[in-house]
């Protein structure tokens, strides 16, 4: 099996590790934690329930993401559809924050009406249910977080800090609900409302990071130094003239000139080039394609 056969096999196996954990563990957590906050008179803990619930549709739209992204390169699109999942993290940035802003939406008006003592006390239940799910979220964001790195997914990545957000939702519903049963019921739509500032924030940081990689942004300064030494390192490369990267989805492309030795052929120079254009595709796995253009050096730099 050639190399790139084994990382498409790597990638589905990750994917469908990640797609399993996400929709098993939130589908039964999310069950749990809404019949917990029905049990225990909790609106905090249903309203992290809906947040839970949401994860599930939004790991089938990275799901969705990753395999229309892994699509070959076609005629009406040469460079590939990576993008696809850029697209797939905006619109879980869209669903993370239509159930922020209706969390909060739910807790600032029970605030602003101001009628605490009608305000129910939660049971131990949801006390409970909030420490599983802060626990279980937790484990998630990480068990996602490593293998969405491994197969650089970005789309697996939001989805990932989708399960930090809730992890975090969890924590605010636990101080709401620890903070009622000691006798102050308005803790519990104070939690409502810091829940949605976490979920918020968790849309608008994946609404980022997406956007950017759209706008074919460049690669950070440090990668970038990393790719010209080991371009520099090279046999037969005298010096790196020029290195540009761009963002393409979760991959990279990279443009470069390269000199050689002015005196050598033209097939010796395409050699040297396409060696290059080897080692650095084998090297980086981000980068999906380098193109490199050929300048010759002079005597002076040669010798030197």
């Amino acid at each position: 099996m050639k190399k790139s056969e084994n990382k498409t096999v790597t990638e589905e196996i990750a994917v469908r590790k990640m797609s399993a954990v996400s929709l098993i563990g939130n589908t039964v957590l999310s069950a749990f934690k809404l019949a917990a906050g029905a049990i225990g008179n909790s609106p905090a803990m249903i309203s992290d329930a809906v947040h839970s619930m949401s994860d599930v549709f939004s790991t089938f739209i990275a799901m969705i993401g990753v395999k229309l992204a892994a699509r070959k390169a076609d005629k009406d699109h040469p460079y590939g559809h990576d993008r696809f999942e850029c697209v797939a993290s905006i619109i879980l940035c869209g669903i993370l924050l239509a159930a922020g802003i209706g969390i909060g939406w739910g807790g600032a008006s029970t605030i602003i009406g101001g009628n605490y003592d009608a305000i129910e006390i939660p049971g131990m239940v949801a006390l409970i249910a909030a420490l599983v799910s802060i626990l279980t979220k937790e484990w998630m964001f990480r068990y996602t977080k490593h293998y969405a790195q491994m197969i650089g997914s970005s789309a697996f990545m939001a989805d990932a800090w989708h399960h930090r957000s809730d992890a975090l939702s969890s924590v605010g519903a636990l101080i709401g609900i620890g903070g009622a049963m000691l006798g102050f019921p308005v803790m519990e739509p104070i939690a409502e409302v810091v829940i949605c500032i976490f979920i918020v924030k968790a849309a608008v940081d994946i609404f980022r990071d997406a956007l950017s990689k759209m706008l074919d942004t460049s690669c950070s300064s440090e990668y970038e130094t990393q790719l010209t030494d080991f371009v520099a390192s090279q046999p037969g490369v005298v010096r790196v003239d020029l290195i540009r990267t761009r963002k393409f989805g979760s991959k990279v492309y990279i443009d470069a000139e390269i000199a050689v030795d002015g005196d050598i052929s033209l097939r010796d120079a395409h050699d040297i080039a396409e060696k290059v254009h080897s080692a650095v595709e084998e090297s980086f796995s981000d980068i999906k394609h380098i193109m490199i253009h050929v300048n010759p050096a002079d005597e002076k730099h040669v010798n030197n």
